[in-house]
This record gives C-alpha cells, structure tokens and sequence, in this order.
C-alpha cells in the first residue's frame, strides 16, 4: 500500500539514484519518481523496464513494468489524462488475472439487478399487496439493488481503470465506504426477515406497524457505525488504492456479518422448532386438522431463508490460497452465489410469490379483455324475434 513514508523515502532514494547515474547520450528523458517505481533516465524512443512494486497486492514482483521515453524526449503521456503514464499491466501473471470472475460478477449482479428492479416495480404498483410483510420484503429488495447497482459501479470506475487506483481520488474512497455500508444493509435487512417471521410466528398479540418501525430503524442505521469506523480508520492509516482490500475481513465490519448470520440461525432454529410443535398438535388434535395457513407460510418461507443467511460465508473461512487447485473454482462458485443472491431472493419472495401471481393474473385479464362491438346489437335482435314469436303465436 502507498503511504507518505513510503512516497517521501523512495522519492530521495530515487533522486539520489538519478544524480548519481549517467545520462544517455543525446536527446533523452529524465528520471522520475512516479510515486511506485524510480524510472532513471531513458534514451529517447526507447523503454524503460524495472521489477514490479511488491508491495501493491496482486502484482508480482519478479515481473516487470515499463515506461516509454518518446522521439522527442518526454515520457509518454496518457491519451485520456494526458498526464506522463508508466504500464503497469504486465505486473500480474496471466493465471492470476481475475478479469473473467469480474465479468462473472458483472453478470450476476446485472441479472440481479434487473430482477430486483423489476419486483420492486411490481410491489409498489399494486398498492392492494402493501402489508408489514411486504415492506420488509420491499426494504430487502431495495438494499440488494443499492449494492449490485455499486459493485458494477465500482467494477466499471475503479477496478478498469489502474489510473484511478493509483491515484486513489477522494470520490473512490468514498465510494468504497458507501459500498460497505450498502453491502452490512444487505445482513441486517436479511436479520430483520427473520426477526420479523419470528416475532410473527412465536409472538401472537404485537403490532406490526411498530414492529416494522423498529425494522426500518434497524435495517438501515445498524450498518452506519461500522462504516464510520470502517472509514475513519483507513483514513487515519491514509491508505491508498482507493482502499481496495482482500486480505481478512476487517473486524468492525466482520462484527456485525456475524452477529446477523449468528442471530438469523437461531431464529430459524427456533421457528422450525415453533412450527414442528404446531403441526404435531394440530395433527393430534382431530386427525384430519390441517395446520393454518399462516403457519405454512412461515414454514415456506422459513425453508427459503435459510439458504440465503450467508451461503457464501459458509465458505469464506475456508477460502483457499491463491496455489491452491481448487482456488479458480472457489472463486467461480463465489462470483455465481454472491451475485445472484438479488435474483433468488427477488424470484423467491415476488416472482413465485401466490399473492403477487394472482395480481398479475388479474391485471392480465383486465387489460387483455375485449368485448364484442356487437354483443348489445345481437342482444336486442334476439329480444326483437322472441317478441315476434309470441305475437304470432297468439295469433294462432
């Protein structure tokens, strides 16, 4: 990582290095410090080649980048920023190059999106579905769109561009931070479900416009003091590269992850445990008693949480070493799961939704309905020729 320290004591090392070299003979260019690598002074129209920096994550420093020294004696300059460039692309080896499990999560998190966008679309139009259950369901959905929306944002800023890595501008840190936020909204909102589906099913007197007032406090303000901290933390160590991390989860963010996960598992434990009562009783009571349909729901949508409370934190302790086989595939399976969470929750609780369904279909049938120009007309000559026949009849 880049740091002050760093910068200022390998700036003198690098100028001490240049005054004490030789300069090429003729037109050349003259030695720079870009703040990662010394670059001496370079014949004009040739290149400059030195180890990549080991201590960016990801390059690997027995590789090497380059920097071109044009015609007429300058370094070559960025076509878009048109600021002095060196070409760091070559720093990472073709096997650890995540280009393909980004697409995959571009993928994931576009498909996601969409769908996600989609099902809020359909909840908010038909006010008549509007309940606690369904607020909560719609707050779940807006926070997983929010963070599919910010991964591709900073997929497409931050992580295609070394320019703004290496730069690390103020708007991609604080876009880093935003996306923390997003991405812990994602666990609460996934602990106020099961919150919510507990309290319903083992509390039987509460009121849920309270209840929910307390979920949307929570939802979304739990995950403001880790961020905060997150934020406050790596700027004090005045970190760079836009503060991309992959090393350990950081423990003010880890904290909250887990007590989700922790807290949302026992609320399914002990929801499985209420149902499994309920049906045993009702079962015993009258033989062919049926449990309420409340109580399916619950277990329906119990069953369907469950897979969603951290499928990829099941395997984040176990993610392997970069050498290791299964690294590539661990990454793969990764990428699928994390990016189509917005997907199968959007599919689970709108799309297959028995409330959402019959509402469609009934709009469906509303605008899809035709009747016939000449319904009234057939009407009246089949009035007109019954009258006639009993006129005649009458006459005979």
């Amino acid at each position: 990582m880049d740091d002050p320290e760093r910068i200022a004591r390998d700036a003198a090392a690098c100028m001490l290095r240049n005054n004490a070299s030789k300069p090429p003979s003729g037109l050349y260019c003259e030695g720079t410090f870009d703040t990662w690598l010394c670059w001496p002074p370079t014949a004009a129209n040739s290149t400059a080649y030195e180890h990549c920096p080991e201590f960016v994550h990801g390059f690997s420093p027995e590789l090497f980048a380059h920097k071109e020294c044009t015609e007429n004696g300058t370094w070559f300059q960025h076509p878009l920023t048109g600021l002095p460039w060196s070409n760091y692309t070559t720093c990472v080896k073709p096997e650890d190059d995540v280009s393909e499990i980004i697409a995959v999560y571009e993928m994931g998190y576009s498909v996601s999106l969409v769908a996600l966008v989609l099902s809020l679309g359909i909840l908010f139009y038909f006010k008549s579905l509007r309940c606690a259950r369904i607020t909560v369901h719609m707050n779940l959905f807006a926070s997983f769109a929010a963070n599919n929306a910010l991964w591709l944002t900073w997929y497409g800023l931050v992580m295609r561009s070394p320019d703004t890595l290496s730069e690390s501008p103020v708007w991609c840190r604080i876009l880093n931070t935003v996306l923390q936020y997003v991405l812990l909204t994602n666990y609460t909102w996934m602990l106020c479900e099961g919150l919510y589906l507990h309290t319903v099913l083992v509390s039987t007197f509460i009121s849920e416009r309270r209840l929910v007032r307390a979920l949307m406090a929570a939802g979304w303000l739990l995950p403001a003091p880790p961020a905060i901290i997150y934020a406050a933390r790596r700027a004090a160590a005045d970190e760079q590269l836009c503060w991309l991390d992959e090393g350990p989860p950081r423990l003010e963010l880890a904290v909250l992850v887990c007590v989700a996960v922790v807290l949302n598992l026992g609320f399914l434990c002990n929801i499985v445990r209420v149902l499994c009562t309920k049906l045993r009783a009702g079962g015993a009571a009258g033989g062919a008693a049926r449990p309420s349909a409340t109580a399916l729901h619950a277990l329906r949508a119990t069953c369907l949480l469950a897979p969603l409370l951290g499928l990829q934190y099941i395997l984040t302790p176990f993610r392997p070493d970069r050498t290791a086989s299964w690294w590539l595939v661990y990454e793969y399976v990764s990428a699928l799961t994390t990016s189509l969470q917005g997907l199968c929750v959007a599919v689970l609780y709108c799309f297959c939704n028995g409330e959402v369904l019959a509402q469609l279909r009934r709009r469906w049938r509303v605008l899809t309905f035709r009747p016939r120009a000449n319904s009234t007309t057939n009407t009246t000559v089949s009035f007109v020729r019954s009258a006639a026949a009993g006129a005649g009849e009458d006459k005979v």
